[in-house]
This record gives C-alpha cells, sequence and structure tokens, in this order.
C-alpha cells in the first residue's frame, strides 16, 4: 500500500515544495489549503496530470472539528496516514505596541493552535498503525526570537516545545515526531521586505545565500523517511549557518 501524507498550507512556498517532493517519492498527497483554492487546486491538477496520486482538502486548521475533518477525510480517502507535515502558517512583523490582540489570536491559532489540532487528530490513527511520523514547521526565530516579531517568534517557539513533548508521549507507540525550522528562505512571506534589507541579511549567512523552500522540503522529507526512523524530538535547522 502506497504511503499518505498531509501538508497543511501546501498551496504554496515551503508547503506546495514538501507536496511536490513527496509525490515524486510515491506518496498519496493530500494538499490542505485554507483560503488559498486556486493555487492548491492549479498545484493539484499539475501533479495529477504527471500521474501522481494527489487530491486537495480545505481547512482552517486552527478550527478543531475542520483539523478532525481533514485527518478523517484522508483515511476515508486512502486508508492510512503515514506522515503529517504540519506546515500552516502566518507571519506579522511590527512592534509590540502595533500587535493587537485580535493579531495575536490570530497567529498563535494558526500557528501552534493549528499543529496542535492536526497533531491531536491523527494521533489515534497512528497510534492504531503503532507507526506514523509528525514533521512540524517552525522556524528560526523560534530558537533565538526576532525583533518586532514578538507574536510570530513565541509561536514558533510553543511549536519546538510542542514537539519535544509529543515526541516523548508518542515515541512508546512508535510514531516519531521532530520539527525544522527554516531561516530567510525566498517565499512569498518575505516580500515585504526590502532588497537592501535582505541583501544586509543574506551577508550574514554563512552559506551566503537566501534557504529555497526545496532546502526545507528534503530536510522534512529525511525525517519523515526510514533513514530517520530512530530520529524523534530534534529540531532540524534550516537555516545556512545562520543560527549555531
Amino acid at each position: 500500500m502506497k504511503k499518505t501524507v498531509i501538508v497543511t498550507g501546501a498551496s504554496k512556498g515551503i508547503g506546495a515544495a514538501t507536496a511536490i517532493l513527496f509525490a515524486q517519492k510515491g506518496y498519496n498527497v493530500v494538499i490542505n489549503y485554507n483560503e488559498s483554492y486556486e493555487s492548491a487546486t492549479l498545484l493539484a491538477r499539475s501533479l495529477s496530470e504527471n500521474g501522481f496520486s494527489v487530491t486537495t482538502q480545505k481547512a482552517n486548521v486552527a478550527n478543531r472539528l475542520e483539523a478532525e475533518l481533514l485527518i478523517k477525510e484522508t483515511l476515508y480517502k486512502f486508508g492510512r496516514i503515514d506522515v503529517l507535515v504540519n506546515n500552516a502558517g502566518v507571519a506579522f512583523e511590527g512592534l509590540i505596541s502595533q500587535t493587537d490582540e485580535v493579531e495575536y489570536d490570530r497567529i498563535m491559532d494558526i500557528n501552534l493552535k493549528g499543529v496542535f489540532n492536526c497533531s491531536k487528530a491523527v494521533t489515534q490513527v497512528m497510534v492504531n498503525q503503532q507507526s506514523g511520523k509528525i514533521i512540524n514547521v517552525s522556524s528560526m526565530w523560534g530558537e533565538t526570537g526576532a525583533s518586532c516579531e514578538v507574536a510570530y517568534s513565541a509561536s514558533k517557539a510553543g511549536v519546538i516545545g510542542l514537539t519535544k513533548a509529543l515526541a516523548k508521549e508518542l515515541a512508546p507507540s512508535g510514531i516519531t515526531v521532530n520539527a525544522v525550522t527554516p531561516g530567510l528562505i525566498e517565499t512569498s512571506m518575505n516580500k515585504n521586505i526590502s532588497v537592501e534589507d535582505l541583501n544586509d541579511f543574506v551577508e550574514s549567512i554563512p552559506l551566503g545565500r537566501m534557504g529555497t523552500a526545496d532546502d526545507v522540503a528534503h530536510a522534512i522529507y529525511f525525517l519523515a523517511s526510514e533513514n530517520a526512523d530512530y530520529i524523534t524530538g530534534q529540531i532540524l535547522g534550516v537555516n545556512g549557518g545562520y543560527v549555531i
């Protein structure tokens, strides 16, 4: 039986690159999206036309019922869930004085509660299988904190804590839980950064370039592969050496 992966927030950026890679590796791929219907549909169509097994599933992962339905629909369609990639996320840049409660709640709901909701919903499936891989997409700012990104940094730090705790909880059931912490990656999330600021940032990266969505996707796939069967509770930095 083919393995199945769910990638949340998979319509673009790191999520899309991850969905493409898993499809190429022979997985059934569930492309989750919330608002980006057109991008998700185009990606699924492109992969399907090339003979890959993919489907789309709308779900706001911050909503518990929608997260549960995402898991149920995947199980109904493919019969098992081998990998969950919790990638859905949003960013906000601004001083703490500019971050109101509504914005803070939105960031925490999607970036942290979304990971909790999907992980909780998939846990019983994987426990019944006595196998499974959960890979969470955090951020290097979750490790170090970023000025003017207090809420975002806090949400991503929470993902790291969740990853470590859940890894301990699920290990006896043969399930591994790990996270990747991307650095500066060429995605639309960085579209508001000026060229000058980007160049200054790149100069501070030891490897001398921005990362790509594919760089992160390959790290995620490694953690989902049999080569990482004895790795759990770990935080894998994909940042070009910016955080060591």
